[in-house]
């Protein structure tokens, strides 16, 4: 355990060293959170009002639903998508040595915008069926989509940055993305603890301090100071989330390097992004 939290800590230092040189990075996983929930909310609210949400999803109106979920669903996946090929582009300039700006982000996404939409849709479908098959089913359903969820983040985990780099259509990435996981880790894999890992105990000691703080000022504390204190913690919640999905996209385009030509940049040591997967 403690071996994988050291690994995962010099991961992080590693990925943080590319971020403290384009700290404008961030700017993408900002931008990605505030869309997605404007989107939400553009769903939610004319479905509370109009009664969508109590006659389609409680009394389930059949292909409606699916329709608008998977409409959702597709909204979504190409905003994140967007703003993660932004981001990884962006950090693949750096990682060779370049000086990437906001703008050469948005650039790479645009200029790949239509392979983008066509792997939110292949994405959009593949989540729609996981979800239908879970609320149909039992344990055993519910554990079976658990796996091939499982599996298929295993399997496009290079996507995006194989659409930064090598121009191809979303299918032909999610085969690349598998061939080169396969090529270069072999075929019984799964993936090691990375960011993810550190972010994790990072959000359990917040949440520790925070019930610390509440019960050591128990006494004294008004309902506006456990206000202020609890949104405190909210935005190191939030601040926390942004940097490490920004720090996982560096990592990302890292692993790619080494998979597709077999280096590494100046930032990660070989055996950061040698460890990303392990035999099973």
């Amino acid at each position: 355990m403690f071996t994988k939290l050291s690994n995962s800590w010099n991961l992080m230092k590693a990925s943080w060293g590319v971020l403290k040189q384009d700290k404008e990075l961030i700017i993408f996983p900002i931008l990605s959170t505030v869309a997605v929930i404007l989107v939400t909310i553009s769903f939610v609210v004319p479905m509370f009002f109009a009664g969508f949400l109590d006659q389609a999803v409680l009394r389930d109106s059949g292909a409606l639903k699916y329709v608008v979920g998977f409409l959702f669903y597709f909204i979504q996946y190409t905003i994140i998508i967007f703003s993660n090929t932004a981001l990884v582009g962006a950090a693949m300039i750096r990682l060779r040595g370049g000086n990437p700006t906001v703008g050469d982000g948005f650039k790479i996404a645009f200029d790949h915008i239509t392979t983008i939409l066509g792997y939110a849709f292949i994405s959009a479908t593949v989540g729609m069926i996981l979800r239908a098959i879970s609320e149909r089913s039992g344990l055993l359903g519910k554990l079976v989509v658990s796996i091939f969820s499982f599996a298929w983040s295993l399997a496009t985990f290079l996507v995006i940055p194989v659409l930064v780099v090598e121009n191809i259509g979303p299918i032909d990435a999610i085969k690349r993305s598998t061939t080169l996981l396969k090529k270069t880790w072999g075929e019984q894999i799964i993936g090691n603890m990375g960011v993810g890992f550190v972010t994790g105990f990072i959000m359990v000691a917040l949440v520790i301090a925070m019930i610390f703080t509440i019960v050591a000022l128990a006494e004294v504390i008004t309902t506006a100071m456990l206000i202020f204190v609890i949104s405190l913690f909210v935005l190191a919640f939030i601040l926390l989330a942004l940097i490490s999905s920004t720090l996982g996209s560096i990592y990302e385009a890292a692993v790619y390097i080494y998979a597709a030509e077999g280096k590494t940049t100046g930032f990660f040591e070989e055996n950061l992004v040698s460890d990303a997967f392990r035999l099973k």
